[in-house]
């Protein structure tokens, strides 16, 4: 009957979550908030280790469908939410883009996603991000450079000064450029 100590067991912290949540917002994401069932005072500790200034605990998977609710209405922006349990799956559906941690997730987060990395690593998402700006940049410079070359070809139409087959070569040409451009992608360097 002497109390002799305690056992004390408890997650880990992955060691390239600061990095991810850093890397993060250096891409441009405004607002990172943790959502979780764990309680408070473990909840405070991780949000304080990753820099993390808001964070809601004791969160069961019903009240992370709401509170992503009312965050949803509050920023106003788009909101993406990345879990790998079975309890993520209801908020991983429910966000404008939900993410799921595919080498440790359940299949049920793996279905709901959008998105699902491959492998366990907080770092993926952070390439995934840069992913999308890269190729968001490449369409729209696909679009404005195709609008571009017909908006001139329609322009000399006009005036009389293109032919028919100059706007054929010149749309062929502008396929073939963007394509090329579009290939760009495929060669991201941070992979």
């Amino acid at each position: 009957g002497i109390f002799a100590g305690y056992i004390s067991i408890s997650d880990e912290i992955k060691g390239d979550s600061l990095a991810a949540v850093e890397g993060l917002k250096k891409a441009g994401v405004e607002k990172i908030v943790m959502l979780t069932g764990d309680n408070e005072t473990t909840a405070q500790d991780v949000a304080q280790k990753l820099g993390i200034s808001e964070y809601y605990a004791n969160l069961l998977p019903e009240d992370k469908v709401e509170k992503t609710e009312e965050l949803m209405e509050s920023l106003g922006g788009h909101l993406a939410f990345v879990g790998d349990g079975i309890n993520d799956a209801p908020v991983i559906m429910r966000a404008d883009v939900g993410v799921a941690m595919g080498g440790v997730g359940s299949d049920a987060a793996i279905e709901a996603a959008d998105v699902v990395l491959m492998g366990d690593s907080p770092e993926k998402l952070v390439q995934a991000v840069g992913i999308a700006h890269r190729t968001k940049n490449i369409v729209i410079q696909n679009i404005v450079l195709a609008l571009g070359v017909k908006g001139a070809f329609i322009i000399l139409g006009a005036l009389g000064s293109a032919t028919m087959w100059g706007a054929v070569f010149a749309d062929v040409g502008v396929a073939l450029m963007a394509v090329l451009n579009s290939a760009r992608a495929l060669r991201y360097s941070e992979l």
